[in-house]
């Protein structure tokens, strides 16, 4: 795999698979260094690697219905994601998603956004590839007024004109958005559209009417194989991405270097057919151990407070970040939005109760949505009903003015059917969120009450 990047830097050309073979008078790396860097570097590529999956889909396979059409355009879904979208696990189903990738290399792009109804809800999430949230444009974090973004890679080193609302600078040259236009059932998808007609993006010198610069050159995608980006041949993927991480961040100076001594660095082969036995069986212990850390770590993660967010928010905390991508991908940060749930089995019939006063505290709206087990994708039902919350229709208060939650795999009775989520007969997965949370939802006073099994 040969690197796109015309000037990659001096210290990345030193590094190569070689690093594996020892120089002369230096000792062979030991099985047990080999193992602990590959647990690392796994742990660490994990999210990268399953964030490729979606910018493969979208950017390199014309034919894939999830291809957006390039970099610099958007795609906009104007209706509620359904069972058979699955771009991403996890997917909310209460605001229509649009999606877009930018390429930062040659320029800075802008971003522009319509002025938004004060009673519709809208978020633009930027992403970077090490999947950090590291800008926001919507209701919360700039209002609904129309305004223009100015976008900025890595590696500019130009001066930039005034004029812009804020100024974003990403790590990498690749970003993506995930933005979300909060839909209010059927009859409100053309103002939906209206709201995602007027979000646009433009490379500056178009936008500032200047001569363009020399365009990047183009990006070879390898395909993506989940099997491989689960085995040893993480380190491919892992290469191919840390081309557009270029320079590293000074937090990560000491770790590049350390995953360079296993064959990791951007725009490196790796090939594991050429690797001595001894080493490619150390290395894939070291996915192995990755793999059981981020599995352990899954089991005991309940609560989104802390995954998802900046660097800055993260503190490259490396197996949180993993953990996020393997429960929900993309996830908003903390301020923007809350997430919590449960795993149940839809064979019996259970309840999620809130008490008078103690219904979610959102700024915007709240919602619980069902998800298939270990897919994590929408339910098919009968009832296309996906999630539920404080816009369903019909929904029906206790009389004493809490609210109660069915979910099951068999309707719980007419009467209840307006209040039930229904469920795979199997595992399931169930998670609420909270768009704009209350500080009680923030600091941890507000807590989800349990899902209860209702006696047979």
């Amino acid at each position: 795999m040969k690197s796109i990047l015309q000037s990659p830097g001096a210290w990345a050309l030193a590094l190569s698979a070689a690093a594996l073979q020892p120089a002369a008078g230096q000792e062979a790396m030991s099985a047990d260094s080999i193992r602990a860097i590959t647990k690392e570097a796994y742990i660490y590529a994990y999210p990268m690697i399953e964030s490729y999956n979606t910018m493969y889909k979208q950017l390199a396979n014309p034919a894939g219905r999830e291809y957006v059409g390039g970099f610099g355009r958007f795609r906009h879904y104007s209706q509620a994601y359904t069972p058979e979208n699955h771009d991403i696990v996890t997917p909310n189903n209460d605001t229509p998603y649009s999606w877009a990738w930018l390429d930062l290399r040659a320029e800075p792009w802008v971003v522009s956004v319509p002025a938004v109804p004060g009673n519709r809800y809208y978020v633009q999430q930027w992403i970077d590839l090490f999947t950090h949230n590291f800008a926001y444009i919507g209701s919360r974090a700039t209002g609904n007024e129309a305004g223009d973004y100015l976008f900025v890679g890595p590696r500019f080193q130009g001066e930039l004109p005034t004029g812009f609302k804020k100024v974003f600078r990403s790590e990498t040259d690749i970003v993506l958005t995930l933005t979300r236009t909060a839909l209010n059932g059927p009859a409100d998808v053309d103002a939906v559209k209206a709201v995602q007609a007027g979000m646009k993006l433009q490379p500056l010198s178009s936008f500032a009417k200047t001569p363009a610069p020399a365009p990047a050159p183009a990006v070879t995608f390898p395909a993506y194989d989940a099997a491989r980006g689960h085995s040893h041949d993480f380190i491919a993927y892992l290469n191919f991405l840390l081309q557009f991480t270029q320079p590293p961040h000074p937090s990560e100076v000491e770790l590049m270097k350390r995953f360079a001594s296993i064959g990791i660095g951007p725009g490196l082969a790796f090939d594991a057919a050429r690797l001595p036995a001894a080493t490619l069986a150390a290395i894939d212990k070291g996915v192995d151990d990755g793999k059981a850390a981020l599995a352990q770590k899954a089991k005991t993660t309940m609560s989104s407070n802390g995954m998802f967010g900046s660097r800055a928010e993260l503190k490259n905390d490396y197996l949180t970040r993993a953990v996020a991508a393997e429960k929900g991908l993309y996830g908003n940060s903390l301020a923007e939005a809350w997430y919590g749930g449960y795993v149940g089995d839809g064979s019996q019939m259970a309840t999620v109760h809130f008490a008078p006063g103690q219904l979610p505290p959102a700024k915007f709206f709240w919602s619980m949505t069902l998800y298939t087990l270990p897919e994590r994708f929408l339910y098919a039902n009968p009832l296309n009903r996906y999630s539920i919350g404080d816009r369903t229709p019909g929904l029906k208060r206790d009389p004493d003015g809490g609210l109660t939650l069915y979910l099951g795999h068999v309707s719980p009775g007419a009467d209840k059917e307006s209040n039930w989520l229904p469920t795979p007969a199997g595992r399931y997965s169930a998670v609420a969120r909270v768009y704009g949370p209350s500080e009680a939802a923030m600091n941890g006073s507000w807590k989800l009450p349990p899902l209860t099994p209702v006696p047979r």
